[in-house]
């Protein structure tokens, strides 16, 4: 889906753009499925692929019903061949392409599952903390929902045009139960936070100095979605001593 000029100014302007329905009913569910057969054991993990448990699983200070409300993240995914097929979805790289060039590969890749009753909380923050890979604008994330995500259940929050000051400081937020490598911004105005309500397919492209993050999941449902970090091969290390991980896929 090449994006027209309307779509690419408001992504500059604001630092995101949502894009509806963007990958196909069919695909989520085998996404899905995965995830879940996964999750039980029934598919071994590829790879370097992981499965996170929340922070209050981990201390004990929730007994999770089923092993699925035990995990909020699973992460790699360049090596699973169903997965990895969401960073190759034809009207997902043609938006990518539209916004960073011809040339892209994948940084990072995960399926995010927030439990209900599970804190689960993102602090504000920026993705560009985690990258060394410059120019800043020549990386971008995509982040669709596999489930609804609402305010109930925990949807993304972004401040727009926040991608225009800059990378800020992070800290770590002073939280009961906080997950292991989040961290946050402080100096936003919260009262400029836009909450991002969506339904399955939907696809949110955002810039990683855009502050965005995610509230606690008050539903009954869990919230899922499946994201990957783009960059062009234009990009490049200033640290010469900076190494990727190793899980880099080139997609085209």
């Amino acid at each position: 889906m090449d994006l027209i000029e309307q779509q690419l100014e408001q992504y500059l302007s604001d630092g995101y753009l949502l894009l509806p329905k963007l990958i196909d009913s069919k695909s989520l569910d085998i996404y899905n499925q995965r995830f879940l057969s996964i999750v039980e054991g029934q598919t071994s993990m590829s790879g370097a692929m992981k499965l996170m448990s929340d922070v209050m699983v981990v201390k004990g200070a929730l007994e999770p019903e089923t092993r699925l409300h035990g995990v909020n993240k699973l992460f790699c995914l360049e090596d699973d061949p169903v997965l990895f097929d969401y960073a190759r979805h034809p009207k997902l790289v043609s938006a990518i392409q539209s916004l960073i060039g011809p040339s892209i590969y994948t940084l990072t890749s995960n399926v995010f599952n927030k439990p209900p009753q599970v804190d689960g909380r993102h602090p504000l923050h920026q993705d560009l903390r985690y990258f060394k890979l410059r120019p800043e604008n020549k990386i971008v994330a995509a982040w669709t929902a596999i489930l609804p995500a609402t305010r109930a259940s925990g949807c993304l929050c972004v401040i727009p045009g926040s991608h225009h000051n800059g990378l800020l400081s992070h800290d770590t937020p002073d939280w009961k139960f906080l997950n292991r490598g989040f961290f946050g911004v402080s100096d936003v105005d919260l009262d400029q936070r836009q909450h991002v309500e969506m339904q399955p397919g939907d696809t949110l492209l955002f810039h990683p100095l855009l502050v965005h993050g995610s509230g606690r999941n008050k539903s009954t449902g869990f919230r899922r979605s499946i994201s990957v970090h783009f960059a062009s091969g234009e990009c490049e290390s200033p640290r010469s001593d900076w190494q990727t991980t190793g899980q880099t896929r080139r997609i085209s």
